[in-house]
């Protein structure tokens, strides 16, 4: 679709007769099929969001409010209802402006309210990473369509403008929005069956992304276009006679086909121009079902179909509601085209899908089951969500559910199912139900057995055997291949990993209990709920989930249900006790991080590591910010005073190149009583030496002998302890 822009006004006059005139042209647009009222309530709400945008330009130059009466206009070509026009002329105000969420809804109602507010919550949030910050989008996103479908269309209309105007953006921006939209809006706007927007926002994300592969498949196409007009227009005409003859009355409609849609073809079966040869495409519109089938037998008549490339989206339409025979034939000259043929009802919705609930009556049953299929994707999503672990696994329940290549298969009662293509039986299994999946053993696919690993092909009868036993297995996760199977498999799994965790945690801390002549029947609720609110842990189970895991050590908590063992010790000891001293963690492994090396005289901080137990870090270690994300996991310990022990520390010297220089240095931290544990050169410039040193030490008094004697050393021009 071309790319229209109002030109730059250069005065504010002309500038506010051309905002005058682009709402005039909307209000004009929408008499077509709202009444007065209506219209006069989105011109109020033009001058609202005019003004609330007053100053703020658009990277083009051009003033903000252009683009969000753009987005408008885009609804209204949808002849989408006035509350929807009125939060499209408001998208960006809550996030954009000073307004309220409650002074629209005092102007304009809460339900336009309610639609601005879902589109601006989609993109306000910031996050730790790339990942979590996508999934949690996808996530707002989807609850705000469960909440009214508009949102979502609002949202496809406003990204649709954006790429028409992408190019006044920098380049790499420009490809990450185009990135963005061939991964997720134009695949969501083809799953709700607009495909008019989907078209159109894969063709400009092509385009953008790559627009030298664009340019070149455009001109092959061209010169193919200007080469078969006359064969396409042929094709064309004989189909129009032979529909006459045979009494069908029809609309017949040829077009190349999408250049996204083509180069997809030709990189997903590595095909070049050549080969691809349903390039072009013919649309047969009649009066009623029937008559579709009555047309295909023609059509089957006139030009020999290709075996295997017949597909009936009649009989089993497609997850977003679309309708229509396919079928693929060998025309003229060797030429061979797609050919669809549907109802004009069905047009309406392929072309529209859920927007067709608002562009036709309302009541129609075919509107109303393309609003209710999508309302059921959302459902089935929100709940994948629900069950995903992280924000990677919910991304990748995602991307699989936004691009099927279905397949249909028969349960025993020959109730049609659909599937992704390449889908195993497991994922059938948990299709048809989850408790059916969780208890599968087995599997007959036309009435044969089969391993549960096999893929499904079209027209399979598949029946699944349970037991009451069956439980799922973690190598299920290998060949399941639907989000709802994979996201099933994994919250089973979860839940007997936790049962498993909980019973193993409770026999170490049982056993860390009895080192400290203590048992657990022996504690009192109240010390448990004392416990649980200082560690900031839920519930029992969930820190007995935590031992078991490991990722908090039975001792450490068997310590402060028996403080009477932990005062003894630290009575004992002359210095302050309000840590835990490190020479008392009897029964816990207790390592030194190797970034900083901390030595006795650090200030210290201790780390509850899986695995490896306390990990003690200096406090100005540069990499104990990332571990300060989690301060349930510090504990708080100190050095004993009387240490009988030598630390590696580590040393970067920057020494003149000469001879004799390391064995200055070497003599040097020899003289002070210490070994070298390894050392490493690295060259600078011919003229300085870099020298990193892993000394021995036994305090910060003796490590600071160490570093004095090294600075008397001619050679040395730079000296410091290296950390992190």
């Amino acid at each position: 679709m071309p790319q229209t822009q109002e030109p730059l006004p250069k005065q504010a006059d002309t500038e506010q007769d051309d905002r005058r005139l682009l709402i005039s042209e909307l209000c004009d647009y929408l008499e077509a099929y709202l009444d007065r009222d209506t219209i006069a309530h989105v011109y109020r709400a033009y001058l609202f969001g005019a003004e609330a945008h007053e100053g703020q330009v658009r990277r083009s130059g051009e003033p903000y409010i252009y683009h969000p009466l753009e987005v408008a206009r885009i609804l209204a070509g949808m002849r989408m209802d006035g509350q929807s026009i009125m939060a499209a002329i408001l998208h960006d105000v809550i996030e954009d402006t000073e307004t309220a969420k409650e002074q629209l809804a005092t102007e304009f109602g809460q339900d336009v309210a309610e639609l601005v507010d879902g589109v601006s919550k989609i993109n306000q949030i910031e996050f730790s990473s790339k990942e979590e910050e996508q999934a949690e989008n996808f996530r707002k996103m989807l609850l705000a369509m469960a909440r009214d479908i508009r949102v979502i269309l609002i949202k496809l209309a406003d990204r649709l403008h954006n790429m028409r105007t992408v190019m006044a953006l920098p380049r790499e921006k420009q490809r990450r929005i185009a990135r963005e939209t061939l991964d997720i809006y134009g695949p969501i706007a083809n799953r709700l069956g607009v495909r008019q927007w989907a078209y159109e926002l894969e063709e400009l994300g092509f385009k953008t992304l790559y627009p030298m592969r664009h340019r070149v498949l455009q001109e092959v196409m061209r010169k193919r276009h200007g080469n078969r007009k006359a064969v396409v227009e042929k094709i064309k005409q004989a189909i129009i006679n032979q529909l006459q003859q045979e009494g069908i009355s029809a609309t017949v409609t040829g077009r190349e086909k999408h250049l996204y849609s083509t180069y997809k073809k030709m990189k997903e079966k590595t095909l070049p121009f050549d080969q691809v040869y349903d390039v072009y495409a013919f649309r047969i519109t009649v009066d009623k079902v029937d008559t579709c089938y009555r047309t295909l037998g023609i059509i089957h008549n006139l030009y020999k179909p290709i075996p295997g490339r017949f597909k009936d989206y009649i009989a089993i339409p497609k997850a977003n509601g679309y309708q229509s025979l396919h079928t693929v034939v060998f025309g003229p000259f060797g030429l061979s085209s797609e050919v669809q043929i549907r109802t004009q009802d069905m047009h309406n919705v392929a072309e529209v899908g859920v927007a067709a609930h608002w562009l036709y009556k309302s009541g129609e049953k075919d509107t109303q089951q393309a609003q209710q299929r999508a309302l059921q994707w959302l459902k089935n999503l929100l709940d994948i969500q629900q069950k995903a672990g992280n924000p990677r696994e919910f991304l990748e329940h995602l991307k699989i559910d936004l691009f099927p290549d279905e397949i249909y298969v028969f349960t025993p009662n020959g109730e049609i199912k659909k599937l992704p293509r390449g889908a195993t039986v497991i994922d059938f299994a948990y299709d048809v139900h989850t408790d059916i999946g969780n208890k599968t053993i087995g599997a007959k696919v036309n009435h044969q057995m089969v391993p549960l690993r096999t893929h499904l092909r079209n027209g399979d009868h598949v029946e699944i055997l349970t037991s009451e036993w069956g439980r799922p297995s973690p190598a299920w996760l290998n060949y399941a291949m639907t989000s709802r199977a994979r996201a099933h498999i994994r919250a089973y799994l979860k839940t007997q990993q936790r049962g498993e965790s909980v019973a193993l945690g409770e026999r170490l801390l049982d056993k860390a209990m009895s080192e400290l002549d203590g048992a657990l029947d022996d504690i009192s609720i109240e010390d448990c709920d004392t416990l649980l609110q200082s560690l900031k842990i839920k519930s029992w189970d969930d820190l007995l989930e935590e031992i078991g895991l490991g990722k908090r050590l039975a001792p450490m908590v068997a310590r402060q249900l028996v403080p009477e063992k932990t005062t003894a010790v630290a009575a004992a000891e002359p210095t302050k006790t309000d840590g835990l001293v490190i020479h008392g963690t009897e029964g816990v492994v207790v390592s030194y991080a190797r970034c900083c090396r901390p030595i006795p005289g650090d200030p210290i901080l201790g780390y509850l590591s899986s695995g490896r137990g306390i990990v003690v870090h200096t406090e100005d270690c540069p990499n104990i910010s990332e571990f300060r994300k989690h301060p349930e996991k510090w504990v708080d310990i100190q050095w004993e005073p009387d240490i009988k022990a030598v630390f590696p520390v580590n040393l970067r010297l920057e020494v003149r190149n000469q001879r004799g220089v390391l064995a200055s240095v070497a003599s040097a931290i020899s003289d002070m009583d210490s070994n070298i544990d390894a050392v490493k050169f690295e060259d600078k410039d011919g003229q300085t030496t870099t020298m990193d040193f892993t000394v021995e030490v036994r305090d910060r008094a003796h490590l600071a002998s160490i570093m004095r004697s090294l600075r008397n050393v001619e050679s040395v021009i730079r000296l410091i302890r290296k950390k992190g």
